[in-house]
């Protein structure tokens, strides 16, 4: 990947557009930081949708762990932790 100073990329912006077409990708530096970077959008457009394939796969994961899971399996809130939350909530709308 090539990088570039915005100065140097504004005055060879045609040919950095060229480089890119070709498949090339541009990164573009202020202060000698990456502040953008320069790809066809068919690239990004593969990034994106394989980044959201990656969450929907996390997401499935996760659904079909819960799927598995008996809700008598979890302990749930005792008769204490719920009695001690109303107090909390009440001393709050109290004060």
């Amino acid at each position: 990947m090539t990088s570039l100073s915005v100065s140097v990329a504004r005055a060879q912006l045609p040919a950095l557009l060229a480089r890119v077409e070709s498949g090339e990708e541009v990164t573009i530096t202020r202060h000698g930081r990456p502040v953008a970077v320069l790809v066809r959008p068919d690239v990004l457009r593969t990034r994106r949708a394989t980044k959201v394939f990656g969450e929907a796969d996390r997401i499935r994961t996760l659904v079909d762990g819960a799927r598995e899971t008996s809700i008598t399996e979890s302990p749930g809130m005792t008769i204490e932790s719920a009695e001690a939350l109303i107090a909390e909530i009440r001393a709050g709308r109290e004060a």
